[in-house]
This record gives C-alpha cells, structure tokens and sequence, in this order.
C-alpha cells in the first residue's frame, strides 16, 4: 500500500510540474490537462466530421480505392486533402489525450473507490479506438494497409474460431475481394462509431455535469493547431498495394498499428496475449488494492425542505430526490445512493440547514451530512481553533485535503481547518468564524479548474460570490473572506497569499465579534431560502 502511494504521489508531482507550465502558457481556463476528457469527445467529433467529407470521394472498391485517396490527397488537396490529414490527426490526438487522461486519474488515485466504474468501462474504449484506426488504415489500400490485412488475417486465422475464415474469405489466390471494403467500410463508418458512441455513454453515466466540449478557446486553438499541421505536414499515402509483392519501407503510426510489429517479432499467440493481458490487468487496478471510501452522507429528514440543492451540486449524481416519505409539507425529500458518493461532503456545503445559528446552544443537524465530520463537529471544531488564537490578526485558514497541506502554516494567530473538499463549507459558516473571533477567513481549493471531486472549487466559488445557493449572507464584509486555488506543490505560494491577506486586514477597521440578534437571524433565513 506504501508503494502504491509512492507511486501516486510521484505521478501527481509530474502532472503538477506539467500543468504549471501549461498553467503559464495557456492559464488556468485554457489549461489541456485539466480538460483531457472532453477535448477527447472534441477530437472525435473532429473525426467524424472530417471522415464523413472524405467519404465523400472514396470509392469502396479494390481497383479504385487508392486512385480515390489520392485524388483526395493531391487534386482536392485545399480541402479534401486537409480533411485526410485533420482526419488522421485527430485520430492521433484522440489516442494522447486517452492516454494523458488515464494516467491523471490513475496518479490522483480517482479510479478506485466508488469510481471504479468509470475506469472499468473506460479501458475497454481503447480497444475500440484503435480497431476504428486499424480499419481506417485498411481502407486507404496502399503498401501499409496490404501489410496490415495480411497481419491481421494471419492474427484471426490463428484463432481457433474459424482457422483461415479471413484468408479464404478475402484474401483467397492472392486476390482481394470487394466484399472486403464493402465489410471495412460498414464497421469503420457505422459500427465501431455507434458502438464507442454507447462505450462513451457509458463510461460518464455515472457522473453529473459532464463537459462533452472544451473550453472556446482551447477549442479554437487545438483545431487551429491541428489544421496547421495538416497543412505544414500532410498525410500521404504509401504506394499502392500489391498483393504479388511484400512492402519493404512502411512509416507505422505507432498509436494504433503498434501490435503488428509485436506479430512480427513474437507471433500471433503473444500478439494476443499480451494487449489483453494488459487490458485485463489495467481493468482489475481498481480492486488492486480496493480502496474504502468514508461514510456516505446521510439524510435527516427533520431539517431537509427539499429544495433539492444537493442533488444539484452532487458531482457524481449520488444523491437524487424522490416525493416525500415522512408527511412533511414539502414535495421531496433527497436519497443517496453510496455506491456513487464519495464522501466529499459538497451535500452538506449547499444544505441551508447547515447553518451555525440554526441551534446555538443545542445539537446542530442538517438535512444531508457526512457521518466522518458532522456539521456540529465542525462547528465545535472551529469554535475551538478560534478559541485558541491570540494577537491582532486571527485567521482561519480553511484548507483542502487533496490541495496544499494547509496545516504548515498553523501558528498561533493563524488556525488551520482541514476539509475533505473546499466544497463542504456553508457560507454562513465563514460570517460565523468572523463572530466567533475571526479577523478573516480564507478557504483554499485545488488548483482552478482541478478540484479532486471536479466541482468542490466552482460550487465554493460561487456561493461566495453570491451566484450559488446557499450565498454568502450579505452581511458578512467581503473583504474579510477569500478564497485561493493550491495544490500540493503550491505550497509556498500559500504562504505569500495568507500573509499578503494577513496585512490587508490590518488596513481594516477593528471587527466587532458578536452573535448575531433574532432579527438578523431571520433576515439570514429569509436570504438562505430566496
């Protein structure tokens, strides 16, 4: 177990060494890495759309398929010519941002858990990607795709299945039938296509608010980058096939053709072997070792109106509502389904019964909360830190459990709160730091655009801003509260942040730490249910 979190903290620090570079070219809105997902859905709609104009001209017929290709290539090469090569690097595009995509989450350690599902059914689409490679290749019909259908019919043929089904079938006295291109064409166009279009759905089903597109501008760009490389260094073909023939010099693509010089080398039994062995391998990693997630959340019923907010911020579509099953007034009542939480308590964050006035000399309860750190513990948890502070400037420095290790910075002025997610806090739960003695609070989340749980900073952030509900109660000074982004290797960055907040606040007005009277307990109920 030591050796796998080695493992997964050295992957981390790599992909964090990585996006800063990226953070400072691109900034954080246009970062790749942190949009690996959807600008693979991007990259395939670039290949549909691209694939579907070339077919346009192409001619499913072994005498006229490669005449048609080249036709593409160099007669319609302002067009149709650029489209085979945005096409083929699109492709390849796909295929890196799988592969990046994977290893992020692998060495964030999102594949175990409750997101085994998501992994489990995201490595089988690998399969799929680079079978829909290898038929388009065939179709081209030049040296490499007679290299490719002569290995890959000595691969099937090997199969005890139907020994020499594919030789006899296609292959036959040296000659290729048009029933080849007639079946490559049905599986490159149809479907493959319909069956990754269902693999996709299937490997995001369980996970809400899902970007099938990248941001504008990080789309923009990586269209306009890829058109350029299709203009700077088109795709070509090789010379035609020649079944009499053997070609001698072939430029494999070695994101989806990789498995026939392993053929070449080994043999079609080890060319079987080993890409499933590793498939079955990659799929078992969630259960190698299982990971036991916290506690699910938990609702109680007594303090939840329904409004639904939970269900709304979930990130993982755990909690969803039903009509009401206790007599209460209210039309629904939230479930949570634990094989989908993950415990990151962004539920109890947008409950507006998690609120510190609620009960202020009994037990506080909120409709949805997490069982590891219930909204009364935190409460007693940040009525103790405050207790403890001395000096002019008392801080509380709420900090993320997957971003910069927040507790170095302790002191006895400054008291430090860790959270499962920056999205577990409830607003009014910062204007209660300020009235139990807090001189300012600032609440820190993973790097922008790379919460561990995908949504704990956009959630925070906007009930800050007062875009999100629960909002920030209008009564507490903005200036006093902050919000920063730092991960794990961002540590020293931190520190300048809390200190630069930390001489801001003794530019402010002495704060009066007082509860808050009746009346302004009700005006903070009436803003919490608007």
């Amino acid at each position: 177990m030591d050796v796998l979190k080695a493992i997964h903290r050295a992957g981390h620090s790599a992909y964090l060494m990585m996006e800063e570079r990226f953070n400072q070219g691109f900034g954080n809105a246009w970062n790749p890495f942190y949009h690996l997902g959807s600008l693979t859905f991007y990259f395939f709609w670039i290949v549909l759309v691209s694939g579907l104009y070339i077919f346009i001209f192409f001619e499913t017929s072994v005498g006229q398929a490669y005449q048609s290709v080249e036709y593409i290539t160099h007669q319609q090469w302002w067009l149709a010519g650029v489209m085979r090569s945005l096409h083929r690097y699109a492709s390849d595009a796909a295929v890196l941002s799988i592969f990046l995509h994977m290893g992020r989450e692998f060495f964030r350690d999102r594949y175990r858990g409750v997101r085994w599902f998501s992994w489990f059914t995201g490595v089988p689409t690998l399969w799929l990607t680079v079978i829909l490679g290898i038929t388009g290749y065939w179709l081209v019909w030049d040296q490499m795709a007679q290299y490719i259908a002569l290995a890959t019919a000595e691969l099937v043929d090997w199969l005890p299945i139907a020994p020499g089904a594919m030789t006899k079938n296609f292959l036959g006295d040296g000659q290729l039938s048009d029933r080849f291109f007639t079946l490559m064409a049905f599986l490159h166009l149809l479907a493959f296509p319909v069956m990754m279009v269902f693999a996709l759905w299937l490997h995001v089903s369980r996970i809400s608010s899902v970007d099938f597109l990248p941001p504008k501008g990080l789309a923009v760009g990586s269209l306009a980058a890829l058109t350029l490389l299709s203009l700077l260094k088109p795709a070509l073909s090789h010379g035609p096939a020649d079944l009499q023939n053997s070609p001698t010099v072939l430029h494999l693509d070695w994101f989806y053709l990789n498995i026939y010089p392993l053929m070449d080398k080994y043999g079609p039994l080890w060319a079987w072997v080993i890409p499933i062995g590793l498939t079955l391998f990659f799929m078992a990693l969630p259960w190698l070792p299982p990971r036991k997630e916290e506690p699910e959340a938990k609702v109680h019923l007594p303090d939840c109106n329904g409004c639904g907010q939970c269900a709304k911020d979930c990130p993982f579509g755990a909690v969803s509502m039903r009509p009401r099953t206790d007599g209460a007034k209210f039309t629904f009542e939230p479930v949570v389904d634990p094989t989908l939480c993950t415990a990151c308590g962004i539920c109890t964050g947008s409950c507006v019964s998690s609120n510190p006035y609620r009960q202020a000399d009994g037990q506080l309860s909120t409709g949805i909360d997490m069982p590891a750190l219930p909204v009364e513990a935190l409460r007693q948890q940040v009525k103790s830190l405050l207790h403890g502070l001395a000096g002019p400037r008392k801080t509380l420095l709420i900090g993320c459990r997957h971003g910069a290790e927040a507790q170095q910075l302790a002191s006895p002025e400054i008291a430090v709160l860790i959270l499962p997610c920056s999205g577990m806090v409830p607003p009014s739960f910062l204007d209660f730091a300020l009235r139990q003695g807090a001189d300012g609070v600032m609440t820190t989340a993973c790097r922008d655009g790379d919460c561990y749980y995908r949504m704990g900073n956009t959630v925070l952030m906007e009930r800050l801003a007062r875009q999100r509900k629960p909002f920030l109660l209008r009564r507490t000074p903005d200036e006093r509260v902050v919000m920063v982004h730092a991960s794990r290797h961002d540590l020293n960055d931190l520190r300048q942040e809390v200190d630069r907040f930390r001489q801001r606040l003794d530019g402010l007005p002495a704060l009066a730490h007082q509860a808050p009277r009746g009346p302004e307990i009700e005006e903070e109920k009436e803003e919490a249910h608007a």
